[in-house]
Order: C-alpha cells, then sequence, then structure tokens
C-alpha cells in the first residue's frame, strides 16, 4: 500500500509538470506566423524585442508591397513584447524589420530580422489589372432629379390655375361706371324735395346750373334777360331750373316729382361739370341777380310776394 500511494504521488506530479510545460510551454503557444497569402492577414504575436518602444512607419507609397500594424505592445523585462499584423498584397519575401522604426527616433538596427513570405495563390501568368483612371462624376440624376422636376411642374401648374381663376373672377365683375353729373346732383335733389337742402345750398346750385347751361347754349355773353329766358324755354335746361325756382320761392316743395326724368339731361355729363370753364364774373352775377330777387324778371313778383 505504501509503495502504490507513492506511485501515484509521483504520477500525479509528473502529469502536473507536463500539464504545466504544455500550458505555458507549447500547448497555448502564441500564433507566430511567418507566411501569408496576398491579401489574407497574419498575426505575430508574443514577439519580444530589445530596445525602446518601436512604431510603424508611415505608408508615403499607396504601391507599398506590404502593410504592417502593431496592435499590442506589453513590456517584458527591460524590453517589450508585441503583436504584430501584416498583409501583404504581392507575392514575395519581406523582412518587417524594414517597415518598424523607434518612436524616440533611435538607432533600430540592434532588431533581429522579421523575415515573413507572401505567397500568391494565383497561377503563373496571370495578369495585374491597370489602375482605375480617374473619371468625370456623372450627372446628378434619378429620384432627386424627377422629385425636382415634379415639384417644379406642381408648382406651376398650381400658379397657372390660381391666375385663371383669378382673371375669370375679375371678369365676372362689373365695370366701374364712373361718376355723372346725375349722380352728383341727385342727393340734393333728394334733399329739396324732402325740404332738407338749405335756401343757402339751393341758390348755389341754381348758379352752377345757370353757369353751366349758359355756356353749353352759348348765351353766356347775351343780356341776363334774354339768357335766362333762354334756359327756361330750353327743354333740357329748363325743367331742373324752374323746379329749383319752385323749391326756392315757395314755401313747400312740389307732391311728386319723377327724379329720372329731371337728371336725364345730365347722365353722360361728368360729376365735375359745374365746375369746368365756368362763365365770366359779370354775366353770372347778372343771372343770378335777375333771378334771385331784384324785382325784375319772370320770377320777380314771387320775389317780391315773398
Amino acid at each position: 500500500m505504501h509503495s502504490q500511494h507513492r506511485f501515484l504521488c509521483v504520477f500525479f506530479s509528473c502529469l502536473s509538470c507536463v500539464s504545466w510545460f504544455l500550458l505555458f510551454g507549447g500547448g497555448l503557444r502564441a500564433e507566430d506566423r511567418r507566411t501569408s497569402t496576398v491579401g489574407m492577414p497574419a498575426r505575430i504575436e508574443q514577439l519580444v524585442l530589445p530596445g525602446s518602444e518601436l512604431e510603424v512607419t508611415p505608408l508615403t507609397d499607396r504601391r507599398a508591397p506590404l502593410v504592417l500594424r502593431i496592435v499590442g505592445v506589453a513590456p517584458h523585462g527591460n524590453a517589450l513584447r508585441y503583436d504584430f499584423e501584416y498583409y501583404g498584397l504581392e507575392k514575395g519575401k519581406f523582412d518587417l524589420k524594414n517597415y518598424l522604426r523607434r518612436k524616440d527616433r533611435s538607432s533600430s538596427a540592434d532588431l533581429p530580422p522579421l523575415p515573413v513570405t507572401i505567397e500568391s495563390v494565383l497561377p503563373p501568368g496571370q495578369v495585374r489589372p491597370h489602375d482605375l483612371e480617374p473619371q468625370e462624376t456623372p450627372r446628378p440624376g434619378g429620384y432627386w432629379l424627377l422629385l425636382t422636376a415634379g415639384a417644379v411642374l406642381w408648382v406651376g401648374v398650381l400658379l397657372a390655375i390660381l391666375l385663371a381663376r383669378r382673371r375669370r373672377v375679375q371678369a365676372a365683375l362689373p365695370m366701374a361706371r364712373p361718376l355723372t353729373l346725375a349722380d352728383h346732383l341727385r342727393p340734393l335733389v333728394e334733399g329739396a324735395m324732402a325740404g332738407k337742402l338749405p335756401p343757402e345750398r339751393l341758390a348755389e346750385l341754381e348758379r352752377g346750373l345757370i353757369a353751366y347751361w349758359s355756356r353749353r347754349l352759348g348765351v353766356a355773353n347775351r343780356k341776363p334777360v334774354e339768357a335766362l329766358a333762354e334756359l327756361r324755354r330750353h327743354p333740357e335746361a329748363g325743367p331742373l331750373l324752374a323746379q329749383l325756382e319752385i323749391w326756392l320761392h315757395r314755401p313747400r316743395p312740389a307732391a311728386t316729382i319723377d327724379i329720372a326724368a329731371l337728371l336725364e339731361p345730365y347722365r353722360t355729363v361728368p360729376a365735375d361739370g359745374l365746375e369746368t370753364g365756368g362763365p365770366t364774373q359779370g354775366s353770372h352775377d347778372g343771372l343770378h341777380g335777375l333771378h334771385a330777387g331784384t324785382g325784375r324778371g319772370p320770377v320777380g313778383g314771387a320775389g317780391a310776394a315773398r
């Protein structure tokens, strides 16, 4: 029993040593791939190199046959332990030492050679494709061009519809009729009929009508009596002048008056017809004085009686 127990102890001790050796010496050995194919990355891990810290020399030529990266750095006594990753762009043998430099810019001549081999999987005789030549960028198009064109067309159609509708509305509106002298006289005549127009306004209206018809009929330079008689006899000037005499010299206005017929001669006359090119001061005053109560003339008796 004692010898068996001893044997088991020795056996398990040896097994433990073998396990530790496999674990730290060979079983989990760091990857150290020194051979790869074109375009395929490979790693070299836990590589101890002497001296200060290294870095990859900046790549200045895009046609360089190999690309190297440092993916990890850790201290290892007086040296440093590196993890490298590299891939080749063309087949051949390369030394990674040529792609490294020290960060403090000290000499890296003490670095050992780091040879790697890049193999090609293409058969011999394959022609390498030419580099792409820069070309002009194609004109923008597709969806955005179609969307922009549709938006412009939609806005154009909307504006056309709005303009057409505006023209139809304007065409449907009645044309504004310019005011005439009849429109200007109507509120005055209606006020006189209702007895609300003061005598001063009636006299002013009468003077304006006498001046207008005297100028229009060409009697402004005749004697006042003859001119006024001519105006009263005239079929267009006489009705409104006669009605104004009634409103001026009778206490009560007439019962019924056809305003439309009374203002008919003035429907084609501009609204400022009474103010345009009035007669001379003498003829105007003479006609008004004859008509307003000097005791001479057709209405003198009415003026005297009043």
